[in-house]
């Protein structure tokens, strides 16, 4: 199962994250695709439930194009085509050079704590 892990981190807890991935990287382990948000409002904008539920129809619905999403989904053209640019610029979606839509993942892992570590 191909997953990404999208967390929300101070920025001396990414920071870290990107340490370890990259001491990992140099020693060749296998790394888990990960984003990180600094906040939980940044993180629901960006991944709203809308995004999700278009990302959800692309990967069970694959050979698609944003015209066809838009109207599986019952929503404008231009809504679809804002949120697949930005699903796009996260990494959460792909489009190949005739238009169709793919996801990269099966699952996306969502942390977030709700406590600062110590």
């Amino acid at each position: 199962m191909n997953r990404i892990e999208i967390s929300v981190l101070t920025p001396k807890a990414a920071l870290g994250a990107f340490a370890d991935t990259w001491h990992a990287t140099e020693a060749g382990r296998d790394i888990r695709p990960r984003l990180t948000f600094s906040n939980l409002h940044d993180l629901f904008e960006a991944v709203s439930e809308p995004r999700l539920d278009l990302m959800r129809h692309v990967a069970a619905h694959g050979g698609l194009d944003t015209r066809q999403v838009a109207l599986a989904l019952g929503r404008t053209h231009e809504q679809v085509t804002a949120d697949v640019a930005t699903l796009i610029e996260l990494g959460l979606l792909e489009r190949d050079v005739s238009g169709i839509l793919s996801a990269p993942y099966d699952e996306i892992l969502i942390h977030a704590g709700i406590r600062d570590a110590a």
